[in-house]
């Protein structure tokens, strides 16, 4: 089965989450949670990783997480493999605990709110799952990074870092005063938490502008194999093929209105679909309408003809 594709980079920061299989509990009690942030300690210790936000549900948990060094791959099979065994052992159980690979969204850590959206998320996890009833804190679910949020800080473990996410909020000291003022913004935020759209959070690839994006989509163009698949794949190749586009037109002379006003079938048309066929991933169908070229099947005859010209081998 086609693997997909894990972003790897100094400071990089990842919404990280995944299930038990088959949708099982990977916590019975306490001390299944007790273990498994005590392994989180040691994967952070052993990794370097600084974690931003985490929130531990019955069959699964969310975990905000900034790797200094590239290393969320290695760092992660040890976590959830050590976290397996523990499990295991304690419950006299064999094989897998969690399904599947494990979601990770690379997040925008630049400053600009992005951070902030998917802690709050995995903050407000309780609530949203209704764990909590609407009159009671936040603050009261032991088993998410909220509570130490709200201690001093030589009450936290030392791999939980604050910093960003108070910066996030607008709070410039992690003082008392500002980690009331922290509170307040996130159990308002709690109340008008109604109908918001969280769909790029749960089926995204990436979180932040444009521009965090195409930064990435350059790294995953050199870096994107046949055995991936998914939206890293399909965006990678069409900013590889649309970069291709650019510099021809710019060879010719061209502007888009030059590709509207030639026939479908101009031979230069031509000749920058076999370049794209030859040297990027992206359909005929994207090429057909990229170029304004018309039909995917006429395209598709156009090229098959220009193989058979003579020096016309793709």
């Amino acid at each position: 089965m086609a693997r997909k594709l894990r972003v790897q980079y100094p400071g990089a920061i990842y919404h990280l989450m995944t299930r038990g299989d088959r949708r099982e509990d990977i916590f019975t009690d306490d001390h299944d949670r007790h273990k498994f942030l005590e392994t989180l300690g040691e994967a952070c210790a052993k990794t370097g990783w600084l974690v931003h936000a985490y929130c531990l549900m019955s069959n699964h948990f969310h975990l905000v997480a900034e790797t200094p060094s590239a290393n969320l791959v290695e760092g992660m099979k040890w976590f959830l493999g050590t976290y397996t065994g523990r499990f295991n052992r304690r419950h006299k159980l064999s094989g897998h605990l969690f399904s599947g690979r494990y979601k990770a969204l690379i997040v925008d850590g630049g400053g600009n709110g992005y951070l902030k959206t998917v802690c709050d998320y995995a903050h407000l996890n309780p609530a949203r799952a209704q764990l909590l009833s609407p009159d009671v804190p936040l603050r009261e679910y032991r088993w998410s990074s909220w509570p130490e949020y709200l201690l001093p800080r030589a009450e936290r473990p030392p791999w939980l870092r604050v910093e960003k996410l108070l910066g996030e909020w607008g709070i410039p000291k992690d003082n008392p005063s500002g980690r009331r003022e922290l509170e307040t913004g996130l159990e308002r935020r709690r109340a008008g938490e109604r109908g918001m759209d969280y769909r790029k959070l749960r089926r995204g690839w990436c979180f932040g502008p444009d521009t965090f994006k195409r930064e990435l989509l350059e790294q995953l163009r050199h870096g994107v194999g046949k055995e991936h698949y998914g939206p890293e794949r399909r965006e990678s190749a069409e900013s590889h093929a649309e970069a291709v586009v650019v510099e021809e037109l710019r060879l010719r002379g061209w502007s888009v209105i030059d590709l509207e006003r030639r026939a479908k079938g101009d031979a230069e048309k031509v000749a920058i679909a076999r370049r794209l066929r030859a040297e990027t991933t992206v359909p005929v169908s994207w090429i057909a309408a990229r170029l304004r070229m018309g039909a995917t099947g006429y395209v598709n005859n156009l090229l098959y003809r220009s193989r058979l010209r003579p020096g016309g081998s793709m």
